[in-house]
């Protein structure tokens, strides 16, 4: 079993911050791209960032200079720093990670989260 659990999200004024944290738990071997993803309300979920095991990062271009991914590798954990939120980064963010089980058989999957609500109200 593996499960990734994301906290952090919430309320916030636009111009404001948030930090969404999303831990995975279970039969890990290793992790490699840890992501961030949100959906707004009748769109598409779309990337917002990705980490790979090495830190390289990849950022969509609405959130670049406004967001950080970053990760902590001991603690299988990924972060989202969101910084100057806008309304329009209303959404339900998702964390996605690709794992290799560290039970039978060893295969590599894409896991997500449950999902955290973040609002920004202008």
């Amino acid at each position: 079993q593996v499960q990734l659990v994301e906290s952090g999200g919430g309320l916030v004024q636009a111009g404001g911050s948030l930090r969404l944290s999303c831990a995975a738990s279970g039969s890990i071997f290793s992790i490699k791209t840890m992501a961030w993803y949100r959906q707004a309300p009748g769109k598409q979920r779309e990337l917002v960032a990705a980490i790979t095991s090495g830190g390289i990062t990849n950022y969509a271009d609405s959130m670049k200079g406004r967001f950080t991914v970053s990760r902590d590798n001991a603690k299988n954990t990924v972060y989202l720093q969101m910084n100057s939120l806008k309304p329009e980064d209303t959404a339900v963010y998702y964390c996605n990670a690709a794992i290799q089980r560290s039970d039978w058989p060893p295969y590599e999957y894409s896991y997500w989260g449950q999902g955290t609500q973040v609002t920004v109200s202008s």
